[in-house]
């Protein structure tokens, strides 16, 4: 009994010593992980609250680490709406963002849904299709869609603008939507239909909902590519498209960087609100949990 009570507790001491060493790694991976989120953290809102002090600066000469002077110059520039900044552009802008995400969300959906639960002759062809504005170079994509552009008539058009930047958008779209796609796979459809629903009932309350995640992330990353879009914009619109990021761009190379930043706080703030937007659809059809915002 003796030898058996030092083997027990000499396997209990061993326990207790393999419990601690591992509360120790976790506490050490815990501090690591941290510093690392507080590292990306920093990274992210340094530029950030420098853009956001610039905004508010008249003169901030460099190595100073404080503004020498306060203005609210860039603030009321970007409110009042002057050269050619007006809320006219930022809706056309909002407008054309908000149709290329949806037009690009639209057929990343169906392309996924043929590539991945059907398949068909030139399927592999297809899908490598799909990528090519990855391959091609962004400046010699833009060359070529203006001459197409200026043959058939889109050029110098907002439907030209919001077509090229959805076919830029779209191999990211495809990304978005192809795991969740094959996640989803077919079986409630199946059911679905089994129970007689019909293909409406079977889009708006099984198909949707199921890829609602990926369409949500799919139509923040496309609005977001052509809210931002600059030199295919100035290719394809030919100067008579004039969104947010063509107005903003002089002042980002020309050095008024009070004005610049202004309009960035617009841009960011702009930005915001369309996630708010995306989050509160994800709340609304129960995705996301109250509270949640983006994780």
């Amino acid at each position: 009994m003796t030898a058996a009570s030092s083997h027990t507790t000499a396997a209990t001491a061993d326990m207790h010593a393999e419990l601690a060493a591992r509360r120790r790694r976790a506490r050490r991976g815990l501090v690591v992980t941290r510093v690392l989120i507080g590292v990306e953290l920093a990274l992210v809102a340094l530029p950030l609250a420098v853009v956001a002090v610039w905004a508010f600066t008249d003169a901030w000469p460099w190595p100073d680490l404080w503004p020498q002077s306060l203005s609210l110059r860039g603030i009321e520039q970007a409110l009042s709406g002057r050269q050619n900044m007006g809320w006219e552009t930022l809706a056309l802008s909002i407008g054309i963002a908000a149709a290329c995400a949806v037009i690009t969300t639209t057929v990343a959906a169906l392309a996924c849904r043929a590539l991945c639960h059907f398949r068909w002759r030139g399927r592999s062809a297809f899908q490598f299709a799909t990528i090519l504005p990855f391959i091609i170079p962004s400046t010699v994509f833009a060359m070529g869609v203006q001459v197409v552009f200026l043959q058939v008539g889109l050029a110098r058009t907002v439907p030209g603008v919001v077509l090229a930047h959805a076919v830029v958008a779209l191999p990211y779209a495809i990304i978005l939507m192809t795991d969740i796609t094959q996640a989803a796979g077919t079986h409630r459809e199946e059911a679905a239909r089994t129970l007689g629903a019909g293909p409406w009932q079977m889009i708006c309350h099984v198909i949707i909902p199921q890829l609602l995640p990926g369409i949500i992330s799919s139509l923040s990353m496309c609005y977001i590519m052509s809210f931002s879009q600059y030199f295919l914009t100035l290719l394809v619109g030919g100067g008579r498209v004039q969104t947010f990021v063509l107005v903003l761009f002089p002042y980002l190379s020309g050095g008024d960087r009070t004005i610049a930043c202004a309009y960035s706080l617009v841009f960011l703030a702009v930005t915001f609100a369309v996630f708010l937007i995306f989050e509160l659809v994800l709340r609304r059809f129960g995705v996301r949990e109250e509270g949640e915002l983006y994780g």
